[in-house]
């Protein structure tokens, strides 16, 4: 397999792990509102955005992308998370209103390193029917999302594996399991992508957000890391004498070893290791905003 994307230029391949979760009903948009941490409200029809939901302590249980098809139909597209799970913690907090969850486990998800065919930005292309696209282009990785009836498309482990780090590379963080509920969203620079919002009502860990937001007290972030050997979220960001951070996701791609660390803002040491190897840290890349 090709060791980058430009060698699978068009080609679909199954978008393994990624699921998806309808929320439906005549609340489906005012639940998504009051739940996750974005502007759900504020987002017109067949369009998307970057959000997640939090734990009233404000730390993040899991990123997806929120899909608003209309104010009664809103699609969850979940890349790390165990969707099923997410599905039943969210009915738990459905009470009154009028809005069914579960999984939408008749549609494929493919992806390709190409831009779109009909979706620019945040804008929805296609129907229903033939099928619905996302751009996740930026000017140096045209990407796109297909979400199908079917045929699936082909699986292909490399190019998983290259998107994971397109997406690392980007600062759109790939939790796993272990790393569920650790981080709160500036923590993640979840604002480089416009996942929250520090202005709407109340949902789960507002406060924290806000809060952290309007006093000034974040004091951590993202970081993009290569290193010579695979890396294994949650382990330590060695600087020359201390403790620096944590990683909090990582992807690897033949000899291309890529790790996003949550670190002091300001700090003064340059030099890093993980796992005992010394680390290159990159520059991340902007264009992954929706």
């Amino acid at each position: 397999m090709p060791d980058n994307p430009q060698a699978l230029y068009g080609q679909a391949f199954a978008l393994s792990g990624q699921q998806l979760i309808a929320l439906e009903g005549r609340d489906a948009a005012a639940f998504a509102h009051s739940q996750f941490m974005n502007e759900v409200k504020a987002l017109a029809d067949g369009h998307w955005q970057w959000n997640g939901w939090l734990t009233p302590k404000g730390r993040v249980i899991a990123l997806f992308a929120l899909l608003r098809l209309s104010e009664q139909r809103i699609w969850l597209l979940v890349p790390d998370a165990d969707a099923a799970a997410l599905a039943e913690s969210l009915k738990r907090f459905v009470f009154r209103s009028k809005v069914a969850i579960g999984l939408c486990e008749d549609l494929v998800i493919e992806g390709r390193f190409a831009a779109p065919a009909s979706a620019r930005d945040a804008a929805i292309g296609g129907d229903e029917a033939s099928g619905l696209e996302l751009d996740l282009s930026s000017a140096e990785s045209p990407r796109s999302v297909r979400i199908h009836p079917g045929p699936a498309a082909a699986e292909n482990p490399a190019a998983v594996a290259l998107w994971a780090q397109a997406d690392l590379r980007h600062g759109l963080p790939r939790l796993p399991a272990s790393q569920a509920e650790q981080w709160t969203p500036q923590q993640l620079s979840l604002d480089r992508l416009r996942a929250f919002s520090v202005k709407k009502g109340c949902y789960p860990g507002q406060e924290i957000v806000a809060r952290t937001h309007f006093l000034g007290k974040a004091k951590r972030g993202l970081a993009l890391f290569e290193s010579p050997a695979a890396i294994a979220a949650g382990a330590e960001v060695r600087g020359e004498a201390a403790v620096l951070g944590t990683v909090a996701a990582s992807a690897s791609h033949g000899a291309t070893h890529l790790a996003l660390a949550v670190l002091p803002l300001e700090r003064n040491e340059t030099a890093a290791s993980i796992d005992g190897h010394a680390v290159a840290e990159t520059p991340l890349l902007d264009g992954l905003a929706r």
